[in-house]
C-alpha cells in the first residue's frame, strides 16, 4: 500500500475519533448514514456480481436483497438505527468476552497460569455486565470507539511518515 493512502486513512480515522470525542451524538448519527449508504452499494454490487461470476448466485442474490433491505431501513430511521447498531455491538462484545473469558479462565486453570486466568474471569465479569447492562456500553461505545480511532489515525498517520 502507497505511503500516502496510509496518510490520507489515517488522517480520516484520526479526524472521525476526534469528532466522536467532541460530539458523539452527531458522529454517531453521521456514522449510522454512512453504514447505510454502504449497506445500498454493498447490496446493489452484490446482485451485480451475479452477471460477472453466476457461481452461487442465490446466495449472492439473497446477500444483495438483504443489504438493500438492511440500507433503506438505516436511511429511513437513522435515530432508530442510531440506538440500535451501538446495541447489537455492544451485545456482541459481550458474548464473545463471556467466551474469551471462558477460554482464558480455562487456560489459566489448565496450564496453572494465573495471568491468564484472572484475565479470563475479568472477561467474563466485563461480558456479564454488558449483557445484563448493554446501556452502558451504548453511552460509552462512541468514547471508546472515538479513543482508539484517534490513537489509531495517528498511528497510521506516523507509519506512513516513516514508509515515505
Amino acid at each position: 500500500m502507497p505511503w500516502w493512502l496510509v496518510m490520507v486513512e489515517g488522517v480520516i480515522v484520526a479526524l472521525f475519533g476526534l469528532l466522536l470525542l467532541t460530539a458523539p451524538g452527531a458522529t454517531v448519527l453521521f456514522m449510522i448514514q454512512v453504514l447505510g449508504l454502504y449497506l445500498f452499494v454493498a447490496g446493489v454490487l452484490r446482485i451485480v456480481d451475479i452477471f460477472n461470476d453466476s457461481s452461487a448466485w442465490g446466495l449472492k442474490l439473497s446477500l444483495g436483497i438483504l443489504c438493500l433491505l438492511a440500507s433503506v431501513l438505516v436511511l429511513r430511521h437513522p435515530l432508530w438505527s442510531a440506538a440500535l447498531v451501538p446495541t447489537v455491538v455492544v451485545y456482541y462484545v459481550g458474548f464473545l468476552s463471556l467466551v474469551q473469558g471462558g477460554l482464558g479462565l480455562f487456560v489459566g486453570i489448565r496450564e496453572g497460569d494465573w495471568g491468564v486466568g484472572v484475565l479470563g474471569a475479568l472477561g467474563i465479569l466485563f461480558g456479564v455486565l454488558l449483557v445484563i447492562n448493554p446501556l452502558i456500553g451504548v453511552a460509552s461505545l462512541p468514547l471508546v470507539l472515538g479513543f482508539f480511532m484517534l490513537v489509531g489515525g495517528i498511528a497510521a498517520v506516523v507509519q506512513a511518515l516513516r514508509m515515505r
